[in-house]
């Protein structure tokens, strides 16, 4: 009964999830954790990850856990901020330009890779629909990263996210613009805007 009770602890801790290296670090065996999931009362949910039989899974957040690199980007960070109008089919993740995701990394995704040094601009912490923290772009890099990409974003999706970002009250152009001249595309968001706003 201890052990479930330190199971349980380690899950609370650890936001809904254990993975097998917080159990090791908590002096419990492998045996057990593969022993619990036997007899129902741990269920894995991806390689070394584990929650109790209640709960749901939270993609976001196992996927984050997974590989702690990753930013939540482009349709899922607007998904993320409210402003998109539907889940996104394929959640979008950026990556650092020198990472690699496993073949084994589970999830039909977007991957999209940046600079190392450009990886950490804009990056914001956002709670999913399940109540988790993930690491995802701010509205203004968000847009940047939508404009950027907007050959492998549907139309749709570009013109609404430069219309509900111009309703934002809390809208930073100065942020806006500065991120625009780092990635280069003063110009089209200066084209976007006058034809949307």
């Amino acid at each position: 009964m201890a052990t479930i009770d330190t199971i349980e602890k380690l899950i609370k801790t650890h936001g809904s999830i254990i993975r097998t290296s917080d159990v090791l670090e908590a002096g419990l065996s492998r045996t057990t954790l593969s022993k619990m999931e036997r007899d129902g009362k741990l269920v894995r949910v991806a390689r070394g990850q584990y929650i109790l039989p209640d709960e749901l899974p939270d993609e976001l957040f196992l996927w984050q856990k997974r590989k702690p690199l990753l930013v939540y980007s482009h349709e899922t960070a607007l998904f993320l901020h409210d402003m998109a109008e539907r889940t996104p089919a394929k959640h979008s993740i950026t990556l650092p330009s020198n990472a690699r995701l496993s073949a084994t990394f589970p999830g039909d995704l977007k991957v999209y890779f940046i600079t190392p040094g450009l990886l950490e601009l804009g990056i914001d912490t956002l709670r999913t629909k399940m109540g988790h923290e993930v690491r995802c772009y701010n509205i203004e890099r968000t847009v940047c990263d939508i404009l950027r990409s907007r050959n492998k974003v549907d139309d749709q999706t570009v013109i609404a996210a430069i219309k509900n970002y111009a309703s934002l009250n809390d809208k930073d152009l100065v942020k806006l613009g500065r991120y625009s001249e780092v990635f280069n595309i003063t110009k089209i968001l200066r084209q976007y805007l006058e034809v949307l706003l």
